[in-house]
């Protein structure tokens, strides 16, 4: 069951993290993350270029699927210090027929198992609390970071395709859960 505890929505804990709904208080990291040379390679420019587009951004894209939908890209933020290292959550991308999982982390976290760690927990949630069946998940054509991250979790690629709102094709990927 969720809680809410200062103000935001707590999802679920990790052994080393906890995944929460970011807040309007999040956006100068979110301003960061957007920004960081792995999201733009791998992802996307959503042009986000100030605190105050930070915030339209997360409106828009965080804060809409919270309300609308009850899942979306949640704050990961160690347990052991509040330290905010990167995104993960479940999404409904109007360019996917199925539910997807994504994650993003500031370079400085990279490497020491939180991606994994957070997917893993969101595969889980998607199972036990969604009632979920299936998962997709996207990367971009040259991610080799993510695509061993998505086969630790058994995930399946099935194939390249050119998904509205990406200028470049994504590679495709589904788990059955």
């Amino acid at each position: 069951m969720n809680r809410l505890l200062s103000g935001f929505m707590h999802i679920l804990d990790t052994e080393r993290l906890a995944l929460r709904e970011f807040t309007p208080q999040d956006a100068p990291f979110l301003l960061r993350l957007v920004n960081e040379p792995g999201w733009l390679r791998n992802i996307n420019d959503p042009g986000v270029r100030s605190v105050d587009d930070a915030l339209a951004w997360a409106q828009g894209r965080l804060f809409k699927a919270y309300r609308e939908l009850g899942h979306g890209f949640w704050a990961l933020q160690r347990r052991e210090d509040g330290v905010l290292v990167g995104m993960c959550g479940l999404f409904k991308r109007p360019a996917l027929p199925e539910p997807d999982l994504g994650y993003a982390l500031l370079a400085e976290h990279e490497g020491r198992g939180y991606a994994l760690e957070a997917a893993h927990a969101c595969v889980a949630h998607a199972r036990s609390a969604l009632g979920w069946r299936t998962l997709m998940a996207i990367t971009a054509i040259d991610n080799p970071r993510s695509t061993g991250l998505l086969a630790k979790l058994g995930f399946i690629e099935q194939g390249q395709e050119m998904l509205e709102g990406y200028n470049e094709p994504s590679r495709v990927f589904r788990l059955v859960l």
